[in-house]
C-alpha cells in the first residue's frame, strides 16, 4: 500500500531519489507527501536514514500516516530523553530516525553512530543550513567517512537562497549536494496537474468604508515619510530595498535587520526609531483590514502616550497622522459624538456567503462542512461573536471592555484581551427558523461542541487560522479531518491557496472556494508583492541552476585541513605521536555553538564531555571559559562569573575568559549598543577591573568571530600536552558519573536552569531533579522538604526565598550581588574601582 502521489510529487521522488538534490518549492506547494513516500522505502533495518530539521507536529505526521499505510519497522524519534547506550542500539536497528542535531553531533564523535552504515540524510529547511551550525557539523562528520550515502535536502522558501553574496553555493556546499530540482507554481507539470481538477473560485473584491480609505492613505502617507528621512539621513546606505511596498510585507523586517546588524552602532538614534516606527505602522494597517474599529482606535489611543510620543521620529507631527487618529475615532462616534461602531465590510459579505451555502443545502437536501480561514486567532474568535451574537452586540462588548464611560482607556485593557484570546479552532452550526411575516428567513448561528457536531443537519462551519505556531501541516490535516464542501478565505494567504489547490487534486468533488479581498488596497497590494518576489527567486534560481558546476562532493576532500594542524614534534617524540592530530575537550552544552564545527574543520579532533569548569579544555593546564557579549554582562551582574572565574583559577594554571561578539553585529561595550544607558556600561567595566585584579592568573582574551577563536585556539595549544577527558571531567566534581547519568536523563536547557538557582550545586542537583516533578510542584514545596531534599537547611532556605520571596528590582542590584560574593575574598580596593 502505498500514499497516493499526484504527477509532479511522482517527478520530484524521481529527482530525489538516491542522488544529493536539494529540492525547493514554492510556499503551500507541499512535498510532504514526497518526503513520507521517501521515508517509506527506508522504514527497513537493513537501512539507516537519519532527519534533520524536522519538528515535532512533522515528526508525529510521518509516523502516524505510515502507520496507517501498516508499516512495520516504523521511524523512531531520539530526543534528550534517551540514554546515550539505548541511542547506540537504535542506531544498530536501522530504519528511519528522526533526531536533533546536537545528540546526532555527539553520538558521531563518540563513535555511537555507524557512520558507514548510514544510508542517507533527509534535511528540512535547507534554506537555513547555514545558520544551524550543527546539521552543518553532523553532515560534514558524516560525509568525511562516509562517501555512498545520498543527501536530499527540502525548502519552502526561494527567497532565503537569493539575500547574501553567493548564498546559494555556500548553501548547497554546506550540504554536500550538487544539482537543485526547482519547482515553483509556474513549472508545466504543477500547472497541468492542478488545472485537472481546480475548485470553483469565487473572487469577491470588497470595497473599503470611506472612512478606512482615508486611514489607509494617512498610514501610507507616514510610511512614506519614514522611508524618505531614512534615505535622507543616510545617503551611504543600500536603500535600493526600502521602499512603501516592501515596507508593508512581513518578511521586510527581518531581511531589513540582516542587512543594518553589521552597520547598526554607525546608524544614528532616529534612524534607528525611523525603523521601529515603520513596524509600528505596518501593524496599525494590519489593525485596518484584519481587526475592528474598536481595537483600531485602542492600538492608536496607545501610540498617542506620553512615552511613545516623545520617541517617535517625527511622523505623528504630521498632517496625515492627524487625520489617522481623528478618522479612527470617528469610526466608534457619530457627528452627536453618540456611540455608532462602525462594521467591518467583510462581516456583511461573510453572512450572505453562509446563508447562500445555507440556502443550497436545502435546496439539495444535504449538509455542508464550510471552513473559514483567518490569519489571527484574534480574528477566529472575533468572527464567532460576529456570528453568533451580532457585530453591534461583540463591538458594544469590546467597547465596555476597553473602554470607561468618558471614552477613555482602560488601565487593565491590555490583560483582559489576553484573557480573551480563543483557542486556534471555532465550531459554530447554522440553522433555519421559520419565514417572518416579511418574507426574510431568520438565520441563526451557534456555538457548538465536537461532540454536538455529529448530531447536526445543518451546515458546520468551523473558523480556524491558516497556522499554528508555524506549523506547515495545519491547514492540510483540517482540510482532511474537516472534508469541507465549501471554504472561504477570509484573509488571504499565498501558501494557503496553493495548500487548498493541492486538496481539491485528491477529491472527485468539487471545491467551492470564496476568495474575500479588499481592492485597491495594501492588502491586496501585498498579497500581489510576495507572488512577485517569490516568482523572481525563483527566476533567479533558474539562471544560478544553469550556471553553477560542483565537483565530487562525496569525496569528502577538504573537509579538513589536516596538513597544518598537526601536533609539533617535541623533543623526544616518535613519529607516530608528531602525526597525532591536537585534541580539544568540549562541554556538552557549548554544542549549541558553531565554534566545535570550526575548530574539528581546522583539523582539531573534539571530545564532548560533562565539564563542571570551564567550556573548554586546550591542555591539562588550560581552561577556557566562553562567553557571548550579553552572557559576559548577565554573568557580571548575577556574580556568577566569579564563581566561575574562582574555580577556573583553582584547577587550572592557565584559566581563560574569552569573550566572543558576533562578527555580524557591531562590537560595542559601552554607550547605547550593548547596554541601555553609560552609566551602566560604566558599572560593567568596572566589574571586570574587579575581576582581573582579583585573579591577575586570569587572562581576558577578545575574539571577533568563532572563526577567529578556532585559530586562536590553535595557537594557544601548539606545543602543548593533550588534555584528558577523564580528568577534565573529574575537575571539580566528585560525582562525574552522575553529571554524565543526568545529561543522558534530563534535558539540558532544564539543568541550565536548575543550576542557576540559589542553594543549588553539583552535589545536590541530582536529588532536586530526581525528586521535584516539576517547576510548578517545587513551588508548593515548604523550606524543610527543600531543605530534606537538597540535605542542607541552609541551601534549601536559600531555594525557598529565591522562589516565594518579591524582590524589588534595583538599578544598581547586580552591582552589589557581585561585591557581596567578593566580601572577605580580596576586593580591598573595591570602593575606589566603583
Amino acid at each position: 500500500m502505498t500514499a497516493n502521489m499526484l504527477e509532479h510529487e511522482n517527478q520530484m521522488l524521481l529527482d530525489i531519489i538516491n542522488n544529493d538534490v536539494l529540492l525547493v518549492a514554492a510556499k503551500g506547494l507541499s512535498y510532504d507527501t514526497v518526503i513520507l513516500n521517501l521515508i517509506k522505502v527506508f522504514c527497513d533495518p537493513g537501512d539507516l536514514v537519519l532527519v534533520l530539521g524536522a519538528t515535532v507536529e512533522e515528526e508525529q505526521f510521518f509516523i502516524s500516516e505510515l502507520e496507517a499505510l501498516k508499516i512495520t519497522h516504523l521511524p523512531k524519534v531520539i530526543s534528550s530523553e534517551s540514554a546515550a547506550n539505548e541511542r547506540e542500539a537504535i542506531y544498530l536497528s536501522g530504519g528511519v530516525l528522526f533526531i536533533s542535531s546536537r545528540i546526532l553531533v555527539v553520538d558521531l564523535l563518540k563513535n555511537r553512530v555507524p557512520i558507514p552504515n548510514i544510508t542517507g540524510f533527509i534535511v528540512l529547511r535547507a534554506h537555513r543550513i547555514l545558520e544551524s551550525c550543527q546539521d552543518a557539523f553532523a553532515l560534514r562528520l558524516f560525509r568525511q567517512k562516509n562517501h555512498t550515502g545520498f543527501v536530499n535536502a527540502f525548502s519552502h522558501s526561494p527567497q532565503a537562497f537569493t539575500a547574501g553574496m553567493m548564498k546559494l553555493e555556500r548553501i548547497m556546499k554546506t550540504l554536500f549536494v550538487s544539482s537543485m530540482s526547482l519547482w515553483p507554481r509556474f513549472h508545466a507539470i504543477v500547472t497541468s496537474t492542478l488545472k485537472k481538477k481546480e475548485p470553483a473560485v469565487i473572487e469577491l473584491h470588497l470595497d473599503m468604508t470611506s472612512k478606512m480609505i482615508t486611514i489607509q492613505t494617512a498610514i501610507l502617507d507616514c510610511v512614506h515619510f519614514c522611508i524618505k528621512e531614512i534615505k535622507r539621513i543616510n545617503p551611504s546606505l543600500e536603500t535600493e530595498e526600502i521602499t512603501v511596498e516592501n515596507a508593508l510585507s512581513k518578511s521586510f523586517y527581518k531581511s531589513l535587520q540582516i542587512q543594518l546588524d553589521p552597520v547598526w552602532n554607525q546608524l544614528n538614534a532616529k534612524t534607528k526609531q525611523l525603523i521601529c516606527d515603520l513596524k509600528t505602522l505596518r501593524s496599525v494597517i494590519v489593525a485596518l483590514t484584519q481587526s475592528d474599529c474598536i481595537r483600531l482606535h485602542k492600538l492608536l489611543l496607545s501610540l498617542r502616550s506620553k512615552e511613545y510620543t516623545s520617541k517617535n521620529a517625527g511622523w505623528m507631527m504630521l498632517d496625515a497622522a492627524e487625520t489617522l487618529f481623528v478618522t479612527a475615532k470617528s469610526r466608534l462616534f457619530d457627528s452627536k459624538q453618540e456611540l455608532n461602531l462602525e462594521h467591518n465590510p467583510k462581516w456583511e459579505t461573510l453572512n450572505e456567503i453562509l446563508i447562500e451555502v445555507q440556502r443550497d443545502d436545502h435546496s439539495k437536501d444535504s449538509q455542508s462542512t464550510v471552513l473559514i480561514l483567518v490569519e489571527s486567532r484574534f480574528t477566529v474568535n472575533q468572527l464567532k461573536e460576529v456570528l453568533t451574537v451580532g457585530a453591534d452586540k461583540m463591538l458594544a462588548d469590546k467597547y465596555r471592555m476597553f473602554f470607561g464611560n468618558d471614552g477613555t482607556l482602560k488601565e487593565d485593557s491590555q490583560s483582559v484581551e489576553e484573557e480573551e484570546v480563543s483557542s486556534l479552532v471555532e465550531s459554530i452550526t447554522l440553522s433555519q427558523q421559520v419565514t417572518s411575516e416579511d418574507g426574510e428567513s431568520n438565520v441563526t448561528f451557534t456555538e457548538c461542541t465536537q461532540e454536538e457536531i455529529k448530531n447536526v443537519k445543518d451546515p458546520i462551519i468551523f473558523i480556524q487560522q491558516f497556522k499554528k505556531d508555524g506549523d506547515g501541516l495545519f491547514l492540510p490535516k483540517s482540510l482532511k479531518e474537516r472534508n469541507p464542501s465549501t471554504i472561504i478565505m477570509y484573509d488571504i494567504d499565498v501558501s494557503a491557496i496553493r495548500q487548498i489547490e493541492l486538496y481539491q487534486s485528491t477529491l472527485d468533488k468539487q471545491l467551492k472556494v470564496y476568495f474575500m479581498i479588499y481592492g485597491d488596497s495594501v492588502e491586496e497590494q501585498v498579497y500581489l508583492t510576495n507572488l512577485r518576489r517569490e516568482k523572481e527567486a525563483f527566476e533567479f534560481l533558474i539562471k544560478e541552476k544553469s550556471t553553477l558546476v560542483f565537483e565530487n562532493l562525496r569525496s569528502g576532500e577538504g573537509l579538513r585541513d589536516i596538513s597544518p594542524m598537526k601536533k609539533s614534534t617535541r623533543s623526544g617524540a616518535s613519529s607516530t605521536e608528531s602525526d597525532t592530530l591536537p585534541k580539544v575537550i568540549v562541554d556538552m552544552r557549548e554544542f549549541r555553538s558553531e565554534l566545535p564545527s570550526l575548530l574539528y574543520k581546522r583539523g582539531i579532533d573534539i571530545e564532548p564531555v560533562t565539564l563542571q569548569i570551564g567550556d573548554y579544555i586546550l591542555s591539562p593546564e588550560m581552561c577556557v571559559e566562553r562567553k557571548s557579549i550579553s552572557d559576559l554582562i548577565g554573568s557580571l551582574n548575577s556574580g556568577r562569573l566569579y564563581t566561575q572565574a574562582l574555580a577556573m583559577c583553582r584547577y587550572y594554571s592557565k584559566p581563560i575568559l574569552l569573550i566572543e561578539f558576533d562578527e555580524r553585529k557591531p562590537f560595542v561595550l559601552q554607550g547605547r549598543y550593548y547596554l541601555s544607558t553609560e552609566e551602566s556600561s560604566n558599572d560593567i567595566r568596572a566589574k571586570l577591573q574587579l575581576l582581573t585584579l582579583h585573579f591577575p592568573r586570569l587572562r581576558i582574551v577578545w575574539s571577533p568571530s568563532p572563526f577567529a577563536t578556532a585559530q586562536l585556539f590553535h595557537e594557544l595549544k601548539d606545543g602543548k600536552e593533550e588534555p584528558s577527558a577523564t580528568v577534565a571531567a573529574a575537575i571539580g566534581n566528585e560525582d562525574a558519573h552522575l553529571e554524565d547519568e543526568r545529561l543522558d536523563k534530563y534535558n539540558i536547557e532544564i539543568q541550565d536552569f536548575v543550576t542557576k538557582l540559589p542553594g543549588i550545586n553539583s552535589k545536590n542537583i541530582n536529588q532536586l531533579l530526581n525528586k521535584g516533578k516539576s517547576l510548578s510542584h517545587i513551588l508548593t514545596l515548604s523550606k524543610e522538604e527543600l531543605s530534606e531534599i537538597l540535605g542542607n537547611s541552609a541551601n534549601g532556605e536559600l531555594l525557598f526565598k529565591a522562589l516565594h520571596n518579591k524582590v524589588a528590582p534595583s538599578s544598581d542590584s547586580g552591582s552589589n550581588n557581585f561585591r557581596a560574593r567578593g566580601r572577605g575574598r580580596g576586593f580591598r580596593r573595591r570602593r575606589e574601582l566603583t
